[in-house]
């Protein structure tokens, strides 16, 4: 029997976000569901996990390994001819499946395949959430058509220091790192300097100032790939602090509260 204090707590909690995540194991890799699930988790509860691909062949074996493991429920799909893919079929019918079910407040759809561009947007037109998950190579169509696009490359995990580095060399190679770099990412990309400075401008108030939290919603709205990560730093408060060339930072108490909220102009 399950106790009433246990029962009293859910019943009290918020409600979460139900979300569907369906991934093509064609166009995804194994080595960062790990990372896909965690971040999941930030927006809201993954309800149904299912991959789509052809699980007879060598190039999903990396996936076989992962799927128990995470409770991922695979959904066999052979290739029936020579460069047709089955997998996009099925993955897109099982999911307007599950849009009219009216269960689900968003969906994941993790992918580098730029086919899933009109899924995506089919089911914003439903008012719900799509958070997409890919590589870098994924085109900027199906990027653009997600509330919010994160590259996979980000939530690798962290490589561990080989035993046999200590002493002054492991001191060395920390020391040589750059010290706000904190995201995982191989390679960090060119910071879009003007449509940032842009953004911000949109979203500050008469006094010129910019809440983080509106500044960091209006990123996303105008560019639904933009993540701090891809610039070396873990959040975007990190990369705002440490770019003091270019923002202007100041934190304000906020009444009945112990917390300071963040708020940024341009220099």
């Amino acid at each position: 029997m399950v106790s009433p204090r246990i029962v009293a707590k859910i019943e009290t909690e918020e409600p979460t976000s139900r979300l569907a995540v369906l991934i093509d194991a064609d166009n995804a890799q194994a080595a960062v569901i790990e990372g896909i699930l965690a971040e999941i988790a930030r927006f809201g509860e993954a309800s149904v996990k299912r991959i789509y691909g052809d699980f007879t062949s060598s190039n999903s074996s990396s996936w076989k390994k992962v799927l128990q493991k995470y409770a991922i429920k695979p959904v066999q799909q052979f290739a029936y001819t020579t460069g047709k893919n089955a997998t996009d079929s099925t993955l897109i019918i099982d999911a307007m499946d599950l849009l009219y079910t009216r269960r689900f407040d968003g969906f994941c759809l993790v992918t580098s395949d730029s086919d899933f561009t009109g899924l995506a947007t089919r089911i914003r037109e439903e008012g719900l959430m799509v958070l997409g998950f890919g590589e870098r190579k994924t085109p900027d169509a199906f990027r653009n058509a997600c509330h919010k696009f994160i590259l996979t490359e980000v939530l690798r995990p962290s490589k561990v220091e080989p035993e046999g580095v200590t002493g002054s060399k492991q001191e060395a190679v920390s020391a040589a790192a750059p010290p706000q770099s904190t995201a995982s990412t191989p390679q960090t990309s060119a910071f879009p300097r003007e449509f940032v400075l842009s953004a911000l401008e949109q979203s500050s108030d008469e006094s010129g100032w910019a809440h983080l939290g509106t500044f960091g919603s209006y990123l996303t709205k105008l560019q639904p790939d933009f993540d701090s990560r891809v610039y070396g730093f873990k959040k975007l408060s990190d990369l705002v602090k440490a770019r003091g060339d270019i923002f202007a930072t100041e934190e304000r108490a906020v009444p009945g509260q112990s917390q300071k909220q963040l708020y940024l102009k341009p220099r």
